[in-house]
């Protein structure tokens, strides 16, 4: 009798980036990245300050076409689609990628507004398919019950934790394939980085979750797949428990074994 099990089966890649190269004007910031991000997992980017992490993140969706002088070489597709391709309409490509920042950033409006204010925005007018939206919304990260009876109070009033809950709200509310998320609990305390954490592995069974974190503990945590990055360069990528357990580089071993960033 075989006693073993089978092996898992591998995820669908959702994201492929490919010998990437980013430049801020003359300063080379990220250089040849290629990694495939798999579907329905959470993956981590982890590294020093200014090692790349954020500003790779951030051209998954292209959130870096902001910064005047920026520009970049190699590909980023989502389910084979070229994101920066000649015809990509940004503004749905950041749809259905969608994110949330390092810290809360809710609107200067009721906390109703800040969840349907996407919806809003792509089309969706009717108060009542607005309020479908704010309900499922609010009960995909745990506020229905704490705010069903305060979704015109202002957003700003709300605590760190909370107001970080109702920005993923706000992300998940166009209903993305991805969310990234660049430091999601960096300024949170312990309990609330326990309650987004949670939250996270509530939302991967329905989304791609792509991390940048300096906590390594979290990324051990939360994510299964991670990528070690230092200036500019994807130095190893893989399971979240071989790069930390075996690293195939010793500029990952060292990192992850605290010995520099």
């Amino acid at each position: 009798m075989n006693d073993e099990q089978p092996n898992a089966p591998t995820p669908a890649t959702k994201m492929h980036v490919e010998n990437f190269h980013l430049h801020y004007g003359d300063f080379h910031a990220l250089k040849s990245v290629t990694l495939a991000i798999p579907a329905q997992t959470i993956t981590a980017l982890i590294g020093p300050s200014g090692c790349g992490k954020s500003t790779l993140l951030r051209s998954l969706n292209r959130m870096n076409d902001m910064i005047p002088g920026v520009t970049v070489t190699g590909q980023v597709k989502i389910d084979g689609d070229d994101v920066y391709g000649p015809r990509v309409d940004v503004e749905q490509l950041r749809r259905r990628i969608g994110m949330v920042f390092q810290r809360p950033n809710p609107f200067p409006l009721s906390v109703f507004e800040n969840v349907a204010y996407g919806p809003r925005l792509h089309g969706r007018h009717t108060r009542a398919a607005l309020a479908q939206t704010v309900e499922e919304g609010l009960h995909g990260v745990g506020l229905w019950e704490l705010l069903r009876d305060r979704l015109d109070e202002d957003a700003m009033d709300l605590p760190a934790e909370q107001q970080q809950r109702l920005c993923i709200a706000r992300a998940l509310a166009t209903r993305p394939e991805v969310l990234l998320m660049d430091e999601p609990c960096s300024a949170l305390d312990p309990i609330a980085t326990r309650r987004i954490e949670t939250l996270m592995r509530e939302l991967v069974q329905h989304y791609t979750i792509v991390i940048v974190t300096h906590n390594m503990q979290q990324a051990q945590r939360v994510s299964q797949s991670a990528g070690f990055m230092l200036m500019g360069e994807l130095v190893e990528f893989g399971e979240t428990a071989g790069l930390f357990a075996e690293s195939q580089d010793q500029r990952t071993a060292d990192y992850v074994a605290g010995r520099f960033g």
